[in-house]
């Protein structure tokens, strides 16, 4: 069999009043997965835990089949783990997010404008978290010595502490969760959230006077302004994928976490040029990446991240487009390309293949934050069938009788329901 995963990142959404009461899933124009939920399964997706906060960490671990309440890495271990950091245990990391903040005015703390600084280029943060690093060093010296800044793309990066020097305890607030409120009231708590607030404000007065920002802001740009502690994690080891499923995976996807994930459960990376975050995103090389790792792989994941970006910055428009886009651009040649390896019901030589569009957790374009609500999905292919065609929305899924309540289960069911474990021609090796 050939399986062929789609994350839609944070697309499922709340009725809209812009778009007369209708979610973004539902106003957007999906021909390619409408025809896979009508020829396949709708369903709904519990991807998070009660006791945890929705995030891509905890959605896409569970869609992926972990899960995240066991002994699994945090985020920014994750992301460590796709910059190449090789972590002892040791160590601590924590995610660090450049953001924008506001002026303070009448005696207020001004709030938090943007969790990603506009979306900050990759050139752009490599330079802040490189001179930031080294002013840390030069006027902390004894706080900063046993750390080190890793820039991961766009905005993020990760901060790596030697034998925790920080202390235990850390309770960060993550920047998406606490946009448009005061920033003051949302810094790091805890025995070291302290000294993480000393490097925040110490960026502050680094990263105001740069060069970058000088740069954006006479480009009218979000500035880059402070760097933003959050996600504190330690190494912990994954059970391999193939190990759990018997089957080969990789990963494409703009963004460090989700390479992290790969690499974590022994996954492939492949590396796609022209894949962000945003609506600049090159969704058609996601799209023809996806289908030449077919050849190569049992599994090809393709994770994208923009409809989540687009939620957390309010902008419903853009978030109805980049579902069409995906729609279009990734849903439609993936399953196209899944075909050709035959229809296994029917032809006993046929390879065989099956398809999920799943989305990791909802992301509100009111509040623009993450939402722990369950989540649509559809799959098809090999022995997936309905009686009902349904489409790939937050109510369709509600209304169908196929609900996956321990989210890390889907995979299981998507892998292997229904198939009696029927022999794979031609895997890879």
């Amino acid at each position: 069999m050939k399986y062929g995963v789609v994350i839609l990142d944070g697309a499922a959404d709340e009725a809209l009043a812009d778009l007369g009461g209708q979610t973004p899933l539902q106003a957007a124009r999906t021909p390619r997965l409408d025809a896979l939920g009508a020829r396949g399964r709708v369903g709904l997706v519990a991807t998070t835990p009660e006791e945890l906060d929705p995030g891509s960490d905890v959605g896409c671990l569970s869609l992926l089949g972990y899960d995240a309440r066991r002994n699994v890495p945090g985020r920014a271990a994750l992301e460590a783990l796709a910059l190449g950091v090789t972590l002892q245990p040791a160590d601590q990391v924590v995610r660090m997010n450049f953001v924008t903040l506001g002026p303070d005015a009448g005696g207020r703390s001004g709030v938090l404008l943007d969790h990603s600084a506009g979306l900050l280029r990759d050139a752009e943060g490599r330079l802040l978290a490189r001179d930031l690093l080294g002013a840390w060093r030069a006027r902390e010296p004894e706080l900063a010595g046993p750390l080190n800044l890793v820039h991961g793309r766009s905005y993020r990066a990760v901060m790596v502490d030697r034998g925790r020097s920080l202390g235990a305890g850390l309770d960060c607030v993550p920047p998406h969760e606490c946009i448009g409120e005061p920033w003051r009231e949302n810094l790091p708590r805890g025995a070291g959230g302290e000294r993480l607030a000393r490097l925040f404000h110490l960026s502050r007065e680094v990263l105001s006077a740069h060069e970058v920002n000088i740069a954006r802001r006479g480009a009218g740009k979000p500035e880059a302004n402070a760097i933003w502690p959050w996600g504190p994690a330690e190494a912990r080891p994954l059970e391999a994928f193939r190990e759990r499923f018997g089957v080969r995976g990789a990963m494409i996807s703009p963004v460090d976490l989700l390479h992290g994930i790969a690499r974590a459960i022994g996954w492939d990376s492949v590396e796609v040029p022209g894949l962000t975050s945003g609506a600049d995103t090159d969704y058609a090389a996601q799209g023809r990446a996806a289908c030449d790792a077919l050849g190569r792989f049992d599994l090809v994941c393709a994770h994208v991240e923009t409809p989540d970006e687009l939620s957390h910055q309010g902008a419903w428009r853009g978030k109805v487009a980049s579902i069409e886009a995906i729609d279009q651009h990734v849903v439609g040649p993936l399953a196209d390309r899944l075909a050709e390896f035959g229809d296994a019901e029917r032809d006993g030589d046929a390879e065989g293949w099956r398809i999920l569009v799943a989305i990791d957790h909802a992301t509100s374009c009111v509040s623009r934050r993450h939402d722990a609500t369950p989540v649509p999905f559809v799959m098809a292919g090999a022995w997936v069938r309905s009686l009902v065609a349904r489409r790939c929305t937050e109510a369709d899924g509600a209304a169908s009788d196929l609900r996956i309540d321990v989210g890390h289960e889907l995979m299981e069911y998507f892998l292997h329901g229904g198939l009696a474990r029927v022999r794979a021609k031609g895997r890879s090796t």
